[in-house]
């Protein structure tokens, strides 16, 4: 994506808040920050330690990333408790 179409999709993001598929298939929206647990070490973190997340970005390939401690990590890393 070029920098006009990541500018024209962020007016629908917020760096506040995901939506997510519950267990009853139903959407819930979390709000930053949120609980989620590692799943193997990256980083400064450590397997199944619980972290917050504190902002929710994208990335140019519309990967969601997590912000940690000022750290961008990709939400594949972590499970949403």
């Amino acid at each position: 994506m070029n920098d006009d179409e990541i500018a024209d999709l962020m007016k629908y993001c917020s760096p506040n808040e995901i939506y997510i598929v519950n267990k009853n298939d139903r959407i819930d929206k979390l709000k930053c920050p949120f609980r989620v647990k590692v799943k193997y070490n990256i980083g400064e973190l450590v397997k199944d330690e619980i972290v917050l997340v504190t902002k929710v970005k994208i990335t140019k390939d519309l990967i969601s990333a997590y912000v940690i401690n000022n750290q961008a990590y990709y939400c594949h890393h972590f499970i949403i408790l």
